[in-house]
């Protein structure tokens, strides 16, 4: 139970990595506001956890990570009703697969809001509780952000997605450095091919999987709860001296 007493907060929780991560705060104590767009997959984790658990451990807050008003107004809620947080989780992400040229501006900037002005976005704001909290306990305080192993290796049909979570290992490693005084911890973890809405699609064409386990040392997809576990990890006091780091998390993609 490494996050009794503990208030951590996950973008993105409707489904996914999101979801494995808020199960596994949860399930180690902590209470979980979860936030994402879509209403009715919040409530099913949401449902999941609480089911779970002898006392309810999760709550929902529907909101935007890309919309400034949406994310002030969870900066409110989290400050009334908690009045501190110790954890975050920057989950929310998507892509779509364009190559350069056929590519639109919305396109563009769709990828790059979702993925790294959410992360911009949520920090920021929820840095400001956090900041606030680490003045009057010396807790345990981290944030993590969920980036990918296309930030490590560009994509030609993803250029934009490469691009952000290139970008958003950057920025934990600047968000690292500045809060580095408040005694919060920031890290990111980049996922490789796992079984998540994302790569739903992909996975159900025999040729991509096949790729993937010929291209991957440990020759197979990860899952949700494996990543989870990570960012658990990243999240706790276990990692106390670890800041500004990004843990690769690819079954062996990039050794391969």
């Amino acid at each position: 139970m490494r996050f009794l007493d503990t208030v951590a907060l996950v973008t993105g929780a409707g489904s996914g990595i999101g979801k494995a991560a808020a199960i596994k705060l949860a399930s180690e104590g902590a209470k979980v506001i979860l936030v994402g767009r879509t209403k009715r997959k919040l409530e099913e984790t949401a449902e999941e956890i609480n089911r779970q658990s002898k006392i309810p451990r999760a709550e929902i807050f529907p909101a935007d990570c890309t919309d400034a008003e949406d994310v002030e107004e969870l900066a409110e809620y989290v400050q009334q009703h908690y009045g501190d947080l110790h954890i975050l989780v920057n989950n929310a992400g998507g892509s779509r697969h364009n190559r350069i040229l056929d590519m639109s501006e919305a396109d563009w900037d769709y990828v790059q809001n979702v993925n790294l002005k959410s992360v911009f976005l949520v920090s920021k704001a929820m840095g400001k509780i956090m900041i606030e909290g680490a003045q009057r306990s010396e807790h345990n305080r981290a944030i993590v952000n969920i980036a990918s192993l296309s930030g490590h290796q560009a994509g030609a049909e993803i250029p934009h997605y490469s691009a952000a979570k290139a970008a958003v290992i950057n920025f934990t490693r600047s968000l690292a450095l500045d809060f580095s005084k408040y005694g919060i911890r920031v890290n990111s973890v980049s996922p490789g091919f796992v079984e998540t809405p994302l790569t739903e699609r992909g996975l159900q064409n025999e040729r991509f999987v096949r790729a993937i386990e010929k291209n991957t040392a440990m020759a197979r997809v990860g899952t949700p709860e494996e990543i989870a576990s990570v960012i658990t990890f990243a999240a706790s006091s276990d990692a106390s001296y670890m800041t500004g780091s990004d843990l690769l998390v690819d079954g062996g993609w990039l050794i391969k």
